[in-house]
């Protein structure tokens, strides 16, 4: 299985559109997953004429925009071929990836819930946005991507990256991509 990954594409208006280079990246993809801070829907709908999409809501996607946008959550919990991947906005803190070593119950994943509300396995893989930074690391065992963005890297207006994530044999592998 092979999932697109982006975030913070920040287009402000319908007018404004995806550039052609975050399409043309994604052709073949199985799923396409949007870390936040989209602030419009068109940017899904454009993104889904390529394959279906999910999102985490960002800080700056606001409620009357998306209402009950069914692509949208505050994060995104997945199972895929043997692989959990949680699809969240902002980085959650390491003590709830790997739940046994946290002591506090704040996380801003969870800003609104309860940590009895938070996955109990940590999960094999993190994607997560906000930061306009491409990165990708290990911790624990956990795979943590950042996309970056694809139209607002390091926040200057310009072409950024997106992500790749290849699930195979119960394994996950991410890369990320510079657009040209």
């Amino acid at each position: 299985m092979l999932i697109g990954l982006l975030s913070d594409t920040h287009l402000a208006f319908p007018s404004q559109p995806l550039p052609p280079q975050v399409l043309e990246a994604f052709k073949g993809v199985d799923l396409i997953l949007h870390m936040g801070d989209v602030w419009i829907p068109s940017v899904l709908d454009t993104l889904e004429s390529v394959a279906p999409v999910l999102a985490a809501r960002g800080d700056d996607d606001m409620d009357e925009d998306f209402g009950e946008d069914s692509r949208m959550k505050k994060m995104q919990v997945l199972s895929l071929e043997g692989v959990t991947i949680w699809a969240t906005h902002i980085k959650p803190r390491y003590g709830l990836i790997v739940p046994q070593e946290q002591n506090t119950i704040y996380s801003s994943i969870f800003s609104r819930q309860s940590v009895d509300d938070a996955p109990s396995d940590p999960p094999d893989v993190v994607v997560f946005g906000h930061t306009h930074f491409a990165e990708i690391e290990e911790y624990k065992g956990v795979l943590l991507v950042n996309p970056g963005s694809p139209t607002m890297p390091s926040y200057i207006p310009k072409l950024g990256s997106v992500g790749f994530l290849t699930i195979k044999d119960g394994k996950a592998e991410a890369r990320l991509v510079n657009l040209e």
